[in-house]
């Protein structure tokens, strides 16, 4: 699939490095973290860590989690044990989350399962996150492109996966991109404990493995993934996906060719067009859609104009096209669309499809401000085992914010949080 973005996932090139900055976010009054003996708190704990076979294990991942909620400044291994006990406590949670033994795979599914039950969620959003790295020996640090700022940055870049509503997000699973240097330098893959199975892959395709291994998981309902595929491997994506029945919306290219599949409308049988230019062509089918917006801080309602048409995705080689929809989204009635999705959802309507695309809006404003204060971007250790594992706890954090019984009453329908003023 052609697009008009000619980097979206990429590695950096000759461009000269810039600083990515740790975000700002406006200063207004942290949300209360949920407590011990909070419903919340003592219903999620007990979901996620009843698997531990191990006593100490358990008490441990509640400290950990605690000190996540608590800690001020970065969440770092030093102070989330400053909050429970000092240096003895730092080695021994340092142990705990790089050379312990425990699967962090059960613990993601079942924070799944406890946020299907609780944040009601109407689709998986893939997010991108890229982590600013100062040194060069966290596993995966490379220089890469932020297509989000248009800079060039030295760090990570992993892909979560988001179960989201209209009310609330949260990541309940990740990938860790690995680039070339890691991927086969096996010294480098020794040294940060990097398993054999974490191969070669392009961003995109580690965005969709990222949906991939969440689908796989029992007992959690399959939603629509929410993923960005300007990087140019549409057909790829769409067909991995597809292969394992996972419903998909997907953003596209202006400039990524379709063929309409509505004989009533004009430019059938014209073959492959530009998304934009089949869209443009039925302006006259607009429509006025309704959504709500949470971005700023409260529930605003908005309308978008907005279409959508049956089209196919070419396939090389005379093979039957596969049928989508095409939808379009106006900001400006006067310009093109501003924003272009497809999606496998043949039936859904116009404002159905439009309102599950405002999710990854939900999605930026919670890792604004929830995700951030979490420590979803703060382990600071260098091992695999470890960051997967940090990230795991501290998406944990997150959702217990967003559910806890306080929050609402304590700035999560006012504003964003503060970032610590120690990060």
């Amino acid at each position: 699939m052609s697009t008009s973005v000619a980097i979206k996932y990429g590695t950096a090139s000759a461009a000269a490095p810039l600083t990515v900055p740790r975000p700002r976010v406006r200063a207004v009054p942290r949300p209360a973290a949920p407590r011990p003996g909070d419903d919340v708190y003592t219903e999620l704990t007990s979901a996620l860590f009843s698997g531990f076979a191990r006593r100490d294990q358990r008490l441990k991942a509640e400290q950990y989690l605690h000190g996540l909620l608590t800690a001020q400044g970065r969440k770092s291994i030093r102070n989330i044990a400053a909050q429970i006990g000092g240096p003895a406590a730092e080695q021994s949670l340092h142990h705990f989350i790089s050379s312990s033994t425990w699967d962090w795979q059960p613990m993601r599914a079942a924070l799944g399962r406890f946020l299907e039950r609780g944040g009601h969620p109407q689709a998986w959003v893939v997010r991108p996150m890229p982590i600013p790295k100062a040194g060069e020996h966290s596993v995966g640090v490379d220089r890469r492109f932020d297509p989000e700022r248009g800079q060039v940055f030295q760090g990570q870049q992993a892909f979560g996966v988001w179960f989201a509503g209209e009310e609330l997000s949260a990541p309940v699973n990740w990938r860790l991109f690995l680039p070339d240097p890691w991927v086969k330098d096996r010294t480098r893959r020794d040294r940060a404990e990097v398993p054999d199975e974490a191969g070669e892959e392009t961003m995109e395709e580690c965005a969709v493995a990222a949906a991939l291994d969440t689908a796989r998981w029992t007992d959690v309902t399959r939603k629509p993934v929410l993923l960005d595929i300007r990087g140019g491997a549409g057909r790829a994506a769409l067909t991995r996906l597809a292969a394992a029945g996972v419903p998909v919306v997907a953003r596209i290219g202006a400039g990524s060719r379709l063929a309409i599949a509505d004989r009533s409308l004009p430019g059938f049988g014209a073959g492959p067009l530009p998304a934009a230019q089949i869209l443009d062509s039925l302006k006259g089918l607009r429509r006025p859609v309704s959504w709500v917006d949470t971005v700023g801080g409260a529930r605003t309602s908005r309308t978008s104009l907005a279409t959508a048409v049956r089209v196919a995705l070419p396939s090389p080689g005379g093979e039957r096209m596969r049928p989508l929809m095409l939808l379009g989204e106006w900001d400006d009635p006067r310009r093109g669309p501003a924003r272009v999705w497809i999606s496998d959802l043949t039936h859904a309507t116009v404002g159905s499809l439009l309102r599950l695309t405002k999710l990854t809006q939900r999605v930026e404003r919670d890792f604004a401000a929830v995700g951030e204060e979490a420590g979803l971007r703060d382990f600071v250790g260098r091992s695999y085992k470890g960051w997967h594992r940090h990230i795991t706890l501290a998406s944990a954090a997150h959702t217990a914010t967003v559910l806890g019984s306080t929050w609402e009453s304590t700035g999560y329908g006012a504003g964003y949080g503060a970032r610590r003023a120690a990060g």
